[in-house]
């Protein structure tokens, strides 16, 4: 099971975010802030696969929807390993890229 600790602009994923939860991650981050800008922090993300992408490929689309500024941070090695084999890793907005 996977959750979503929101507090203001600052979400932190912890657990799995797989095929097997990637809906209740979706239906747990529809209230997506509204303001100028937010982070999502993944240091906690223990599994990824290749609904992992699909569902942070929604989220920067949902916030460019918004005008938000999007922000992932501490992206797992597998994560990133598996965007560059889909070659999508340029398009998500990384801390410190």
């Amino acid at each position: 099971m996977a959750t979503i600790n929101i507090s203001g602009n600052f979400w932190h994923i912890s657990g799995d975010m797989t095929l097997s939860n990637v809906d209740d991650l979706l239906k747990q981050s529809m209230d997506m802030p509204a303001n100028d800008q937010f982070e999502i922090d993944l240091s906690e993300v223990t599994a990824v696969d290749t609904a992992t992408i699909s569902l942070i490929l929604e989220w920067i689309r949902r916030a460019k929807e918004q005008d938000t500024a999007i922000r992932f941070l501490n992206f797992p090695h597998n994560l990133i390993s598996l965007a560059n084999v889909y070659g999508v890793l340029d398009l998500i907005p990384q801390a410190g890229h």
